[in-house]
């Protein structure tokens, strides 16, 4: 399973989140506690918005503690607000891609968890968008398949009723090709370039994890903690719907009906 986090607060340099922690995203990409896989290789991803509306996006096949790149970059870019992500392949090829965040416009997507036997699904789930949102599919991932899905039902008015309808529609098309002992599970995150949403869902059993701490700068929103003394993070409970609006950070149930 993949990891991520996302940060919002004073601007700081990404390389406060990504590398310096002694248990960093970089760190978490060769050896996550938290996650059933505990080697996220299969390319990352960094996107931060700056003084333009739209973020920047860097992504690369490489596994993250590999990139020297992406290290220096980390080191000499600030953002008040900026995600990454450490892929660990649930079957999508691994490229640029497949990589996350997805962008569109404004928009930021990452995304830890899956729809089980995806491939039996896939046709009958992109056959839902219109054909904008389908033109601009790139990869080949479940994930950014939610995303398009969510942007398609109203995701820039509506995020939680948005993600009702797209995870009522994936539950209603697994439950057509009889996938009823798997879950469909997630622990994504989303921005618009002012604040972020994000959502610990499974349809049943126990959702990927998410965590998020007030540091002195901001608010981190994470797969699991940076560090290995974790008592100042907080669990985000399972079925949870999660605001954050400059460093107040909400948390609400999540139900489909």
């Amino acid at each position: 399973m993949c990891r991520w986090l996302a940060y919002q607060g004073k601007p700081c340099f990404l390389d406060e989140m990504l590398h310096q922690p002694n248990h960093s995203l970089v760190m978490q990409s060769m050896e996550a506690s938290k996650a059933v896989t505990a080697v996220n290789a299969d390319g990352f991803g960094a996107a931060w918005y700056g003084e333009k509306p739209t973020p920047a996006l860097y992504r690369e096949v490489l596994p993250a503690w590999s990139d020297a790149n992406l290290r220096s970059l980390a080191q000499h870019t600030k953002s008040h607000r900026f995600m990454a992500h450490v892929r660990a392949s649930t079957g999508a090829n691994t490229s640029r891609e497949n990589c996350h965040p997805f962008n569109v416009k404004n928009w930021l997507f990452m995304h830890n968890g899956q729809i089980p036997e995806f491939e039996r699904v896939r046709y009958q789930l992109e056959r839902q968008l219109d054909e904008p949102c389908y033109l601009k599919r790139k990869g080949t991932t479940d994930s950014e398949l939610i995303f398009l899905l969510l942007m398609q039902h109203g995701l820039d008015q509506n995020p939680k009723l948005a993600l009702r309808r797209v995870i009522s529609m994936i539950e209603v098309e697994m439950g057509n090709k009889g996938i009823n002992d798997q879950p469909f599970k997630a622990a994504l995150c989303i921005s618009d370039g002012h604040q972020y949403w994000a959502l610990r869902y499974a349809s049943f059993g126990t959702p990927p994890t998410m965590f998020y701490k007030s540091v002195d700068s901001g608010v981190v929103l994470a797969s699991e903690p940076f560090e290995l003394d974790r008592h100042e993070w907080k669990s985000i409970p399972a079925q949870s719907f999660v605001e954050m609006v400059g460093e107040q950070v909400t948390v609400t149930e999540f139900h489909i009906a």
